[in-house]
């Protein structure tokens, strides 16, 4: 009798598990979903890659897209300022002329929006809506005209700063250091630099600033700002991740934070994994000199799964940063194609349903996970534009 029931138990359990695995499919084809920063651009339509096409490499294309029920993709412009010290306002149009190009390619596929109402209006045509985000201040090269001009062109956001200072303000990744404090947050043309996004319309997006640019700006703009990639310091604690305070700031802001995929944001423990990983594949230590993106490189794919962060980890700080801004403030910034590692099972925009199954499981209801999947960026993207 026991037995019985036991294995009736067995059954039922397994019976929801299996409508829960066809639920979380539509479920998830009904979202409207947005991920907040992609870096595909850099990595694959600049080189010349057809994303057209599905690739063998990297975390992003059209078909993945597709399968990833990616209504909405944030395209990110970036550029390394130790590469460019000067031409950083002409490297990023020319990402953005690739980007074009690419569009024009998949007419039936992707289209570019300028603003919220144009997102609106593509959506109705079943395409995806390509949007553009410039991850890096040095871009516009102080220049308020660039600012305008890039604008102008479809970016929807400047990430003020990438990991190096400008002239008007600076990052976490050397705010953490050792840098005076006299030298620290925004200067006066900083300040008129968000001023003037205000104006525009352009949101403000904190990731990879430091915490004195973090405040500086929350004392400056008049409208709720972005960190489009960024997770939760308590639980992970490096620079690139928000404080407790912060994150008390920017509930009251009304911004909007993004999580991040890339393991070394989610697990503070991913970086001494991939040494002992890296150790046991080769033999000997890595050098002190291999970034984690090369030493993630060499490995192979059985021994990368065995890195990455849990499905888990992402899904905790989700839940930590809805405890903190609330429900209407968290969204999806993935940084794929940015990222070496991402978490377990997550590896490519194609898997993005995992992560509303996963957010089933933890017990978000519908609504709520809609919100975190693509309306709260949705919502902010429209306020700044009043």
């Amino acid at each position: 009798m026991i037995k019985n029931l036991l294995l009736l138990g067995m059954g039922l359990i397994a019976l929801g598990q299996s409508a829960l695995g066809q639920d979380y499919k539509q479920i998830h084809r009904d979202l409207l979903v947005v991920d907040g920063h992609n870096d595909v651009i850099y990595a694959s339509i600049l080189p010349g890659k057809d994303i057209g096409q599905r690739l063998n490499s990297g975390a992003t294309d059209i078909p993945r897209l597709k399968e990833g029920g990616v209504d909405v993709q944030v395209f990110a412009v970036w550029s390394d300022d130790a590469k460019w010290k000067t031409g950083a306002f002409k490297h990023a149009n020319e990402q953005i002329d690739a980007l074009e190009k690419m569009i024009a390619s998949n007419p039936k596929d992707i289209a570019l929006a300028k603003s919220k109402a144009e997102i609106d209006s593509i959506l109705k045509t079943g395409k995806i809506v390509a949007v553009i985000g410039v991850e890096g201040g040095n871009m516009i090269e102080s220049s308020m005209d660039n600012l305008v001009k890039l604008h102008d062109r479809g970016a929807k956001y400047l990430t003020l700063t990438w990991n190096y200072n400008l002239p008007w303000v600076s990052c976490a990744a050397m705010e953490s250091g050792k840098m005076g404090a006299e030298n620290k947050g925004l200067t006066d043309h900083g300040k008129a630099i968000i001023r003037k996004m205000n104006e525009l319309g352009m949101l403000v997006d904190l990731s990879h600033g430091g915490e004195k640019t973090f405040y500086d700006v929350m004392a400056t703009t008049s409208k709720p700002i972005l960190v489009s990639h960024s997770n939760a310091y308590r639980l992970c604690p490096h620079f690139r991740n928000l404080k407790d305070a912060q994150l008390e700031a920017l509930k009251k802001n009304g911004g909007v934070v993004g999580v991040n995929f890339y393991s070394g944001f989610l697990d503070p423990k991913y970086e001494s994994r991939l040494r002992k990983v890296y150790k046991q594949q080769f033999g000997k230590k890595a050098e002190p000199t291999l970034s984690t993106w090369d030493m993630y490189d060499q490995l192979p794919k059985e021994s990368r799964y065995q890195v990455d962060a849990p499905l888990s980890k992402l899904l905790d700080h989700i839940d930590y940063l809805v405890k903190k801004v609330g429900m209407d403030h968290v969204a999806v910034g993935s940084d794929f194609d940015g990222i070496e590692s991402a978490p377990q099972g997550l590896e490519d925009v194609s898997k993005l349903p995992l992560l509303t199954k996963g957010l089933l499981e933890r017990g978000y209801a519908k609504e709520d996970i809609a919100k975190i999947m693509g309306l709260n960026f949705l919502r902010i993207l429209s306020e700044n534009e009043q």
